[in-house]
């Protein structure tokens, strides 16, 4: 005898009587089980198939794989032993001895291993089937485990007497305790976990931290991630700090299908000894933080999005939440709804406060209508225009008081331009521009402002001239700087704004979008120029020249040096202006496929200095090791310009990355303070490979110039199959392993 293979239909052969094996074959077609690959015996009277050295069986999507079967032709049972494997919807079933029925789905068997990456299962006395439902497979098992560790004696897993397994969909369970090996730590009342295909699993069901903080005493956070419907799932953070005490709240996800997704983030903290503002009060007792956001487009080009922001005092996620605080200080309250056609956009905005100790804009509410660049019929004038009305109120920060200074009013302003774009010669482009802006401002309300109805209006005008110049050395080599050829390409341009004297001075009406502290040379022309309050006569030139050197690497076109320079030529100057505005150089240079330079620098040539400066060198030479070099100048601003930044800084940086072996690695980052001569915060980790699991120990030290030095030292852990934070998330976030 032979193996038989089939790929439509069942071919049986080297029988005993060919004529009435394939008669038998025949009939089994239709039921649709196939025989992939096996030897077999045939009885004749029961019509019992026998494959005695290894079969392969396949019926729709079902497939069964065993040393020994024996198959029911009638029934489309197959009592299976040795190294029996089943697959089907998207599950793999593995045991030594299975009862599987492929018609009904029904399964029984004593001790069983189940599996959908990466998520798996085992137990004993499995039993189930599909009867009266053929989509709907229910089994259930008793002395059962669930685990994400793909091992024979898994680490951490999920016991439960009774398990309920729905193929394709879910493992769900009833008093159950997690343990680690065969020591039980903590209880659940019920746990289920999904498993549908399409990415039902992105996060581990559970997340310990435990950890040592100066500020905070021992803690140890811990997080339980569940789906509660097939359109909610949930994440239970359960904190606890040895010197502040408690915290606790639900982060809600709701997939809502055409109306998009919304998250709320609730948390309670009760805080034992509470830290002090800047006004040296102390924070209260009870702190929270609640945040809400929500984005949808249910229809083609409609767009709504929202967020609301609340905590009880400005220092709750500076001091519990630090990686959500670096991302955004003063997160803000809106609900915005936008439609676009073609040529326009609607959009309309209301933005409430509702942290009073934070100084916000409040717009209740704003429309605005944008006619986006387009051509004025078949002319060769193109137009472009953005409007807006609304009530405004400004509302400084309240500390231990009410502010004084607030102020309301209306407001509607209108910019309408035209732009006319011509080329020369096929190579000098030259657009120049016409435009107006009219803005009207209600009586004001408050005693921050004290004005009537002011209207302004503005003429705005210029242009911008530009070209693109290249030559190609296709013949260069250089393998010290890695070249395979060389272009150059050269972009110099000039951008020039006019605007006369508007009739209605920034210091005469409200302010409400104004000018504010920014490191980056402001746009000049408008509407790109967005501070609406605050404009004022302009006479300038921006001028800029942008080179590119670019060459083959691996077979495609990559930038060898990228350098932009551009500064402002006043033509009039305003009190207090020179000449030339700051210059602003940005530099990306990649000599080395494994070698990069990074640079921006704002230099002020009338005292012929540095404001800022920030460079950057990245060497990724192997997979063993890479370095990231960094140095932040920034010089003190105390001036009156309402873009001064105030205090500056002098920070070098470093993070170094050293990869052991395959089962240590090491991570150093460093950040030095210049102008004090202190190490201002050193982190240092140690990685380590733990079969299907990864772990890191962290610490970090930080020498604060106001409060007392910070101290923290924090254990994670994290599944291969699921990971707890996606690749170098906390090289990019360096609070990612400290958890904060």
């Amino acid at each position: 005898m032979r193996p038989v293979f089939t790929t439509v239909f069942l071919i049986l052969c080297l029988g005993f009587a060919a004529p009435s094996l394939a008669e038998q074959a025949k009939e089994m077609d239709t039921r649709e089980l196939i025989v992939e690959a096996g030897e077999y015996k045939m009885d004749l009277k029961t019509g019992l198939m026998t494959f005695p050295n290894g079969t392969v069986l396949r019926s729709g999507d079902a497939v069964l794989k065993a040393d020994q079967a024996t198959v029911n032709k009638d029934t489309g049972e197959v009592l299976a032993s040795g190294n029996v494997r089943i697959q089907n919807a998207g599950m793999v079933w593995i045991g030594d001895h299975v009862r599987y029925n492929f018609k009904t789905g029904q399964m029984l068997t004593d001790k069983f291993r189940a599996g959908s990456p990466p998520i798996f299962a085992g137990g004993e006395a499995l039993t189930g089937s599909n009867i009266g439902n053929p989509t709907n497979q229910v089994y259930t098992a008793t002395n059962a485990f669930i685990t994400l560790d793909d091992y024979s004696n898994p680490l951490l897993t999920v016991r439960a007497r009774r398990l309920k397994i729905v193929p394709g969909e879910k493992f769900s369970a009833r008093g159950t305790t997690l343990r680690l090996g065969p020591v039980p730590f903590f209880y659940l009342p019920h746990f289920s976990q999904d498993i549908s295909l399409g990415g039902g699993v992105s996060k581990p069901a559970f997340t310990m931290t435990p950890g040592y903080r100066s500020r905070f005493g021992a803690t140890l956070r811990g997080a339980y991630n569940t789906k509660l419907t097939e359109s909610v799932d949930a994440k239970l953070h359960v904190d606890y700090r040895s010197e502040r005490g408690p915290g606790i709240g639900p982060d809600l996800n709701f997939h809502l299908g055409d109306w998009g997704d919304a998250t709320f983030k609730y948390y309670y903290l009760y805080d034992r000894d509470p830290e002090t503002n800047s006004f040296n009060s102390n924070f209260p007792h009870n702190r929270q933080r609640a945040e809400f956001n929500w984005l949808a487009s249910p229809s083609t080009n409609t767009t709504f999005k929202s967020r609301a922001s609340f905590q009880t005092d400005e220092g709750v996620r500076r001091e519990f939440f630090e990686g959500e605080y670096r991302n955004n200080v003063q997160p803000g309250t809106f609900v915005e709804a936008r439609h676009a056609w073609e040529n326009f956009s609607l959009s309309i905005i209301a933005s409430p406060r509702l942290n009073t100790f934070f100084e916000t804009v409040e717009r209740l509410p704003e429309l605005k209508l944008t006619g986006f660049r387009q051509q004025l019929g078949a002319s060769p004038l193109f137009y472009e225009s953005e409007s807006r009305v609304g009530f405004l109120r400004r509302r400084f920060a309240e500390t231990n008081s009410p502010s004084g200074a607030d102020f309301e009013t209306t407001r509607a302003d209108s910019y309408q331009q035209v732009v006319l774009p011509m080329n020369a010669f096929g190579w000098l482009n030259f657009t120049p521009r016409v435009g107006g802006r009219f803005t009207t401002y209600g009586s004001s309300d408050g005693p921050g402002a004290n004005t009537q109805q002011i209207n302004r209006a503005i003429l705005n005008t210029g242009g911008e001239i530009s070209t693109k110049a290249s030559r190609t050395w296709a013949g260069v080599r250089h393998g010290m700087f890695d070249l395979d050829g060389l272009r150059h390409i050269v972009e110099p341009s000039a951008n020039f704004v006019y605007v006369p004297k508007p009739d209605a001075r920034p210091g005469e009406i409200p302010q409400f979008d104004s000018e504010i502290a920014s490191l980056h040379l402001l746009p000049i022309e408008m509407p790109d120029y967005n501070a609406i309050d605050s404009v004022d006569s302009q006479n300038v030139v921006r001028i800029g020249l942008r080179n590119r050197l670019q060459t083959k690497r691996d077979g495609q076109l990559e930038d060898w040096l990228d350098w932009n320079v551009f500064s402002d030529l006043r033509l009039s100057r305003a009190a207090g202006q020179n000449t030339f505005s700051d210059v602003w150089s940005d530099l990306k240079f990649r000599p080395r496929s494994w070698l990069s330079f990074n640079s921006l620098v704002r230099y002020e040539p009338h005292a012929g200095s540095l404001r800022m400066a920030f460079n950057s060198i990245l060497l990724t030479p192997n997979n063993t090791w890479h370095w990231r070099l960094g140095h932040f100048y920034l010089r003190d601003d105390f001036s009156a310009s309402p873009t001064a930044w105030g205090a500056g800084n002098d920070l070098v940086t470093s993070t170094l990355y050293y990869k052991v072996n395959e089962n240590w690695g090491l991570r150093a980052s460093h950040y030095f303070d210049v102008r004090e001569g202190e190490l201002r915060e050193q982190t240092y980790t140690v990685y380590r490979d733990l079969r299907s699991w990864t772990s890191a120990l962290s610490f970090r030290i930080r020498n604060n110039t106001t409060i007392e030095n910070d101290f923290a030292v924090v254990f994670t852990f994290s599944i291969k199959a699921i990971p707890r934070f996606d690749h170098g998330e906390d090289g990019i976030e360096r609070d990612a392993f400290l958890n904060y």
